[in-house]
């Protein structure tokens, strides 16, 4: 895997998968140094972490209550930033309405670490809906921190 200056998680609105990936990623160490950054795809305003999201990142010991969501920007898609979003959809999206969208840059998490099944949506889900996210989100991180460590020297 090449190395990325910056890895920016990607969801729908930005409030909870993509900002809890990005809180997930942050606690783990890194061989080298690499920017952590969350977005949405359609973010209006900026809005605060979903409460069921921080609830779940509170009791796992992570704070991020100061965490409001951005919209992905133009900008956000260099060559040396790896976007990774939650589902295949957000994929095509990204692809097609972004131009400086390169395909090799932007992943399906689950996809680039070899599992199967996609990140869901957790939103308007219980509390423990958002916590089997979390865990989901937590084991494919793992395996990401192993992909970017093993990555090119």
């Amino acid at each position: 895997m090449k190395r990325y200056e910056k890895i920016i998680f990607v969801c729908e609105s930005g409030t909870a998968r993509a900002p809890m990936a990005e809180a997930i990623l942050k606690e783990y160490t890194m061989r080298f140094p690499v920017g952590i950054e969350s977005r949405g795809l359609v973010v209006l305003f900026p809005e605060p972490l979903n409460q069921k999201a921080e609830a779940v990142l509170i009791s796992n010991g992570i704070n991020m209550e100061e965490k409001m969501s951005c919209q992905l920007q133009e900008e956000d898609l260099q060559p040396e930033h790896l976007v990774l979003v939650m589902e295949a959809a957000q994929k095509r999206k990204i692809l097609e309405e972004y131009s400086g969208a390169l395909e090799t840059d932007v992943e399906v998490l689950t996809e680039l670490v070899g599992d199967e099944l996609e990140i869901l949506n957790p939103y308007g889900g219980t509390l423990q809906s958002y916590g089997l996210c979390y865990e989901t989100l937590n084991k494919t991180i793992q395996k990401l921190v192993k992909l970017i460590n093993e990555g090119e020297e």
